[in-house]
């Protein structure tokens, strides 16, 4: 506590880790199911229950493949508040930070960055549709697998959050439901593909076929996310949110909204590269492989998912 500021620490909210195991084997992908639903199950209930500070109450991360770490703090006072941070044996192939301060919701630490699965810079200024038409939805939601339980899901998003976090909540959604990061992404923040646009026809025919499902969240936002194993950034159709990327000569991808934010010597820089308004950028945390957005919409948009 007395690594963070005053005020920081007067709002700080009780913090404690917990660990969940299956009680039998699961894949992957239907043990994360049942942590969302769990996690649903306990946020609807503790909204339900009279208590003191429930509207402090916030699970950062409940998964099997990725952990948050978020306060009212700097990014140079993490490892100093989160102890795990400072350990030598606390490895990772990435790290999403996000460390500016918030432009239309006050400071708090559950409306810290990094949320879920996201990390913005920028705003949704969309966001009154975007929720009302995921309400909308809500009622024709329906599961075909047994054992999957739709009411513990919905609402999707909760009424008064910032637009992150409903931005976070709805990347949730689809990616639980079987759906990979960079389909979800180009679900959510397409580019602009109008009639007077010229594009090839499979990427328009994606396009148009997911919009019956989703409508476009709008910035001007810059967002990347990550589903634990996988990073993607895409820059709306707007593209007022700057974002830079180096790869250096050991394989340290940086990628920031400004250059020079971790000094690296020009000699072990081998490319340097920006996103463009619309485009995506996808890094594959266990090949270590870049896909770039020519190939990653090609690739995606002709096997028709």
């Amino acid at each position: 506590p007395g690594k963070i500021g005053v005020l920081a620490n007067a709002s700080r909210p009780y913090i404690a880790q917990f660990f969940v195991k299956p009680i039998s084997h699961l894949p992957n992908e239907e043990f994360e199911f049942a942590l969302y639903s769990l996690r649903r199950v306990l946020e609807k209930t503790i909204d339900k229950t009279p208590m003191e500070h429930r509207d402090d109450f916030y699970i950062c991360s409940l998964s099997s493949n990725k952990l948050v770490y978020k306060g009212l703090i700097m990014a140079h006072q993490l490892e100093g508040f989160y102890l795990d941070l400072a350990s030598e044996n606390f490895k990772t192939s990435f790290a999403l930070v996000h460390s500016r301060f918030s432009t239309n919701t006050l400071g708090s630490w559950k409306l810290a960055h990094p949320y879920r699965f996201v990390i913005h810079n920028g705003e949704i200024n969309t966001l009154r549709g975007n929720v009302n038409w995921m309400s909308s939805r809500e009622k024709a939601f329906k599961s075909t697998q047994a054992g999957i339980e739709v009411e513990k899901l919905i609402p999707v998003i909760k009424q008064g959050q910032s637009d992150t976090a409903s931005f976070d909540n709805a990347l949730e959604l689809l990616l639980a439901t079987g759906r990979s990061l960079e389909h979800s992404m180009m679900m959510l923040i397409p580019e602009a593909w109008g009639d007077h646009i010229p594009m090839d026809k499979y990427k328009k025919d994606f396009y148009e076929y997911h919009s019956s499902m989703m409508e476009p969240w709008d910035g001007p936002a810059l967002v990347i996310g990550t589903d634990g194993e996988k990073v993607c950034a895409v820059l709306d159709r707007n593209g007022l949110r700057p974002c830079r990327y180096l790869v250096t000569d050991d394989d340290l991808l940086v990628m920031a909204s400004e250059t020079g934010v971790i000094d690296i010597p020009p000699e072990k820089i081998l490319f340097k590269e920006r996103i463009y308004p619309g485009r995506m950028f996808l890094l594959d945390g266990t090949s270590g492989e870049i896909i770039n957005d020519e190939e990653l919409k090609r690739g995606l948009a002709t096997r028709k998912p």
